[in-house]
């Protein structure tokens, strides 16, 4: 009797093993069906409403992660382990992405709605022909400030405005080795690509001449402290100075005419992609006019989508500080993608800078 209880209770312990084991193989399978998109993207970058509203419209439920940097989002897509539909990488990282193998090519008769992009974000030279990337949002690197707290006489229409006595211990940068280095260059009238060892050691030498206004180098941080005027001057993208000036009417923002970097963020099919008509279906839905406008005026950032800016506020597509001018778009400069070697070297050059700061 014992020998029947005991095969009994082994016949219901591998019953429930396989049951256990079918369940997790039709949930880690239910991410690459044909009613589901996994989409990667950089935190609050999207309207969540925008993400049910496309599961209605088309039956496909998204599942919907983060990342807080290209290189962190691209080290993901490499190894393979998730298999990511859409992905929204920058323009220097779409280049690394082409150059790894790591993406599929769009298939634009898919696509009606990418009729709507301004031809001016169109065929850039990180992606000729737009064969791999669709444009998503865009901005510019420049500066927040609160008038009232520093004067004035500071406009920052210039980066030597950053320099400024009267700033010692009050500038907070963004933590980022391509946007400080960008500006130190920018600052020398250099470009921001430059691939010069004696420009890149200038560059950090005039940086140092900065670290006695330096408070902070910080990320996201940077929002709430100047929101509640517990800080007054940062270097910052122009669509988190958006979120900004929304929270907080006394502070401003302008792009030093030196120049600075403009910035393209992309929708991307990795090659892992699961659900490519998923994929195609859901960039085409956020090309919509309508749901690229609802979608601006939640993120912030400034839309390369024509149709959309009809339907969006005047004064908010007329603001040239988050629009800018021909004028100063023409000494903006996209990032190029570096390669390894001198990425190292803006990274080393960025760390001497920091530990410079007292």
């Amino acid at each position: 009797m014992r020998s029947l209880i005991q095969a009994a209770i082994a016949i219901l312990v591998v019953c429930a093993l396989l049951f256990f084991a079918v369940d997790r193989l039709e949930s880690a399978g239910s991410a690459g069906s044909k009613d589901t998109i996994t989409v990667y993207n950089w935190g609050e970058y999207i309207d969540p409403d925008l993400l049910n509203q496309f599961t209605e419209e088309t039956g496909i439920k998204v599942i919907y992660e983060t990342f807080d940097s290209n290189e962190a989002m691209m080290t993901k897509v490499e190894q393979g382990g998730s298999a990511y539909d859409v992905a929204v990488p920058s323009e220097y990282m779409v280049e690394m992405m082409k150059e790894k193998d790591l993406l599929l090519p769009i298939d634009h008769s898919k696509l009606p709605n990418f009729k709507n992009i301004d031809p001016y974000f169109l065929d850039l030279a990180f992606d000729p022909g737009n064969k791999y990337s669709i444009p998503y949002f865009w901005g510019t690197v420049g500066v927040v400030f609160n008038p009232s707290i520093v004067g004035d006489h500071l406009t920052f229409k210039s980066w030597e405005d950053l320099w400024d006595p009267s700033l010692k211990g009050k500038v907070f940068l963004v933590d980022g080795a391509r946007e400080v280095m960008g500006m130190g260059l920018n600052s020398l009238g250099e470009s921001l690509n430059a691939k010069d060892d004696a420009l890149l050691r200038s560059a950090t030498e005039k940086l140092t001449s900065l670290s006695p206004n330096i408070k902070a180098i910080i990320g996201d941080e940077i929002t709430p402290l100047m929101i509640n005027n517990e800080a007054s001057v940062a270097l910052i993208w122009s669509g988190q100075a958006a979120d900004m000036l929304w929270e907080n009417e006394d502070l401003d923002f302008a792009v030093p005419e030196e120049g600075s970097n403009l910035w393209f963020d992309n929708f991307v099919i990795p090659k892992t992609a699961a659900n490519i008509d998923g994929a195609h279906a859901f960039i085409n839905f956020m090309l919509d006019a309508e749901i690229s406008a609802q979608n601006n005026d939640y993120v912030g950032y400034s839309t390369p989508n024509a149709a959309a800016m009809e339907l969006m506020d005047p004064e908010v597509i007329e603001d040239e500080r988050f629009y800018p001018n021909e004028e100063l778009r023409a000494k903006l400069e996209v990032y190029e993608n570096l390669g390894l070697e001198w990425l190292g070297k803006y990274n080393e050059q960025f760390l001497k800078f920091k530990m410079s700061i007292r």
